[in-house]
């Protein structure tokens, strides 16, 4: 796509912050084919679907016909990242490290063009770096401007200990971009004292300095916190067609379009008249379908996303889920048995009603049938109750 425009309209869709963005428009009205890299530490065997955030603003640099580099941090991960961290990261074995990057490779596949993406490892130049080619790196920064970095100063202030192999970390990051010629890096929030290392690096050696884009982190299901596999509120990546569309589906309005925004391949046209339908009254489950569909078909297939979305529905006699289900929060430390809690909510009158109704198999949790009244639910993702055909509540716990 030669419209430079249309390209930084596309490209600035769903961002949280460009800098650097005269050079980008400079390279881009050049007609260069840029160099887009994205490094991953392999931390973790499986990606959720978070992680595709950034994946996806991948996914459409290739779509304009860019080069995309996922960068695999087999070197860097022998450090340790300490973003966001209050104490030293513990590094990765180097088992840890090849089996992870494995299942990245597999797994960043199902948003990327597999026949347009670059794989690489920074252990290709990294293992080589000598001692003296270290000294030399860490050199090029001071100790002053470590210290600037949120956690890094925290956990000075707070006399925590910081490891000096951890100052190399955002070194060798910024390196990878020196070594790769990188146009234009990529990282969530928290990366951008990472990301502007890599720009002081470039400027040293005489290189363009390359822009940086940081992207928003992406609610969860509960749509409050940060998705992680800590808060149990995430879809991996891996998981079942059914569970996809499912707890796609159980995700609030009010963060479904921004869903929209940072994970679907559509085009920018399409998702602005997703939003306008939605402000005019068209029914917001039915633009849901159409995302858990998208997701699903993703990450399995499309037979077995229309498979999943027939599961879904087959699981409500009336075949679709009700558009308005109220949600609560409940603040209990001690959160009552569930025939206690049915009666608090106002589903049922009494706490003697509630184990009747259990025991006649008309009490649901996430369209699973409640078969105790000591059956315990944890409530710290929301969870979708129904009592009989015609009585639903999202309730979570604050």
């Amino acid at each position: 796509m030669n419209d430079f425009k249309k390209q930084l309209e596309i490209i600035k869709q769903g961002i949280d912050e460009i800098i650097g963005e005269d050079n980008l428009i400079e390279k881009l009205k050049s007609g260069k084919k840029l160099t887009i890299k994205v490094g991953f530490d392999p931390t973790a065997p499986d990606l959720h679907i978070g992680h595709t955030v950034i994946l996806r603003k991948m996914r459409q640099f290739q779509d304009l016909g860019h080069k995309v580099i996922f960068l695999i941090g087999d070197f860097t991960g022998k450090i340790g990242d300490p973003s966001g961290k209050n104490k030293t990261r513990p590094p990765l074995t180097t088992n840890e490290i090849k089996t992870n990057a494995k299942t990245y490779e597999d797994q960043v596949l199902k948003v990327l063009d597999p026949d347009k993406t670059t794989i690489d490892f920074n252990s290709r130049w990294g293992d080589k770096m000598s001692a003296a080619d270290m000294i030399k790196l860490a050199a090029q920064s001071t100790v002053a401007r470590m210290i600037e970095r949120d956690d890094f100063s925290k956990r000075y202030k707070n006399n925590q200990p910081i490891s000096i192999h951890e100052f190399l970390y955002p070194l060798m990051q910024g390196y990878d971009s020196v070594e790769l010629e990188v146009d234009v890096e990529m990282g969530g929030t928290d990366q951008k004292f990472n990301l502007l290392v890599g720009r002081d690096l470039q400027k040293n050696v005489g290189q363009s300095p390359q822009t940086i884009i940081t992207l928003p982190l992406l609610e969860g299901l509960d749509g409050v916190k940060k998705m992680s596999k800590t808060e149990e509120n995430y879809i991996g990546i891996t998981e079942k067609a059914d569970d996809i569309f499912g707890k796609t589906m159980s995700i609030p309005d009010e963060i479904m379009m921004k869903w929209f925004d940072l994970l679907s391949l559509r085009p920018l046209e399409e998702l602005k008249k997703v939003e306008k339908d939605i402000k005019e009254g068209a029914n917001p489950r039915d633009a849901k379908i159409d995302l858990a569909m998208e997701l699903t078909t993703r990450f399995t297939n499309e037979i077995e996303a229309e498979k999943a979305k027939d599961n879904f529905f087959k699981k409500f006699s009336s075949n679709e889920l009700p558009s308005d289900i109220e949600e609560k929060e409940i603040s209990y430390e001690n959160i009552p048995g569930l025939p206690n809690l049915l009666k608090d909510l106002g589903m049922v009158g009494s706490t003697s009603e509630a184990m009747r109704l259990i025991e006649q198999g008309a009490v649901k949790v996430d369209q699973e049938k409640v078969t105790s009244k000591d059956e315990e639910v944890n409530f710290e993702t929301k969870k979708l109750i129904q009592i009989g055909k015609k009585k639903f509540l999202y309730v979570s716990s604050k």
